[in-house]
């Protein structure tokens, strides 16, 4: 057995209306990064310099060694760049993701975000790459980092945001137990629900695309590239929400990086395009997040992934007529969240159908009973065939009908060997009957390939009324 960890396929075609207040197309969420003071650096006891996110180009980490140009940039942000960004904002609803060593080490910057009353996420104890930290470090890691961060700012974090992650981040932000969202995804533009050992926790989503971190690696050059790559973002989901698709568009700042002159204009530019349109929200993260978790709370639903063999077998063995192999396989088989509607878990069983012997295959296609035959009339169809079949009628034919009916099956089975197969819930009556006349004079190769294809539409149609 093979279960995929990831969910390639999240809310699907139609995702739901996030209902943002006031009808608005679009929430618009800015988060400043607050990480100066917090990153690698030989006085703060790591092992080397810093050598990320900064305006030196290909800059690498200096072991055992002080990088002075580095740690000066780093200043730049708390000393300056901060400032700007913070009269930039004024008035408006942001989220800071604070790295607890960064904001002791500023304190009136600190004090600045608390009384304009920003939300204050955490960043983590350090800005710091996780991906080689053991659990449970990073697990103290995380702990130290609320305890710091509510000895400065008063009050305890509520989202939580690692950034540089490892693959043990989500799951010990969720066993924390104290953060009403999580941060530490970039797979949607809407909130969504993670279940962690039987718990949900809410995911909210952030960027590394509408993100000023790419001044750095090379992919804005100037403010106007930042501008106008936030303004069609903006323009993109505001039009998708006026078609009822509404969105959220979350935007990532360092003050190092956009609070530079030249970077913060394209910045101011973007804020008053977005100021001229209606149907915005402003909003924090956990704006956001308590928005989703009232309007769309955590519901359990069934996930056929998660099924041992047993239920699995049992659940969905009939799918492929008198044929639980195709289950059993497909159980054996890689599932994950993709498979959990019924579109994707028809394809996965038609995958195994489709690799399967040309003999399995083919008694696959005489297991299927004929349409309105004689197990019809003696009410030994499964439960699937029965409805299928009077769903089309066929349970209520007249002399004529079943006399016609019955003719066309004994030829069909004459010619190729196997029941006349055909998803009915796809046609009435009629339409079976003339599609029966028709195909009887395809070539028998032809009519197999058909009726394996009638076989997985069947099977696909059966799932979407057990799961959906």
């Amino acid at each position: 057995m093979m279960r995929y960890s990831r969910d390639m396929r999240g809310y699907g075609e139609n995702p739901p209306d996030p209902r943002w207040p006031g009808g608005a197309r679009i929430a618009v969420q800015i988060v400043v990064n607050y990480e100066e003071g917090g990153e690698n650096s030989i006085e703060h006891g790591d092992a080397a310099s810093e050598a990320f996110l900064s305006e030196i180009t290909g800059a690498q980490p200096w072991p055992g060694q002080r990088h002075w140009n580095m740690e000066t940039i780093y200043d730049y942000g708390a000393r300056a760049g901060f400032w700007r960004l913070y009269r930039l904002l004024k008035g408006l609803p942001v989220t800071c993701y604070g790295v607890a060593t960064a904001l002791a080490r500023s304190p009136e910057q600190t004090s600045a975000m608390v009384e304009a009353g920003w939300e204050m996420a955490t960043h983590g104890l350090k800005w710091i790459d996780y991906k080689d930290v053991p659990r449970e470090v990073e697990a103290e890691h995380i702990a130290r980092a609320v305890a710091l961060h509510t000895q400065v700012t008063g009050a305890r974090p509520l989202g939580f945001y690692q950034g540089r992650a490892s693959m043990n981040t989500v799951a010990l932000g969720c066993e924390e137990g104290g953060f009403e969202y999580l941060a530490d995804s970039y797979a949607d533009e809407l909130p969504f629900w993670h279940l962690h050992d039987g718990r949900p926790q809410l995911i909210v989503p952030y960027t590394l695309d509408a993100n000023d971190m790419r001044f750095a690696s090379g992919g804005f050059g100037t403010g106007e590239d930042f501008f106008a790559y936030l303004r069609d973002s903006f323009d993109c989901l505001w039009r998708e929400g006026a078609e009822g698709r509404a969105r959220m568009l979350s935007i990532g700042l360092h003050c190092r990086l956009a609070g530079r002159p030249g970077r913060a204009e394209g910045l101011k530019r973007f804020l008053d395009h977005v100021r001229a349109h209606d149907g915005v929200w402003f909003a924090t993260r956990l704006d956001i997040a308590r928005h989703w978790a009232a309007e769309h709370p955590y519901r359990a639903a069934e996930r056929s992934s998660t099924l041992d063999r047993g239920a699995f077998v049992e659940r969905f063995g009939g799918i492929y007529e008198h044929s639980p192999w195709v289950a059993e396989r497909c159980w054996q088989g890689e599932l994950g969240a993709a498979h959990d509607s019924a579109a994707g878990l028809a394809a996965a069983m038609a995958q195994v159908f489709r690799a399967a012997g040309d003999d399995e295959r083919l008694a696959v296609l005489r297991a299927h009973p004929d349409l309105a035959g004689k197990l019809a009339a003696a009410k030994r169809l499964t439960a699937e065939s029965t409805a299928e079949q009077a769903s089309a009628g066929l349970d209520a034919l007249t002399d004529a009908e079943r006399a016609e009916f019955t003719r066309l099956n004994e030829a069909y089975v004459a010619r190729h060997g196997f029941p006349f197969i055909i998803a009915v819930r796809d046609h009435d009556k009629p339409g079976i009957m003339a599609a029966m006349a028709r195909r009887l004079q395809n070539d028998s190769a032809t009519e197999r390939a058909e009726a394996e294809r009638q076989v997985m539409r069947i099977a696909e149609l059966r799932l979407q009324a057990a799961l959906e």
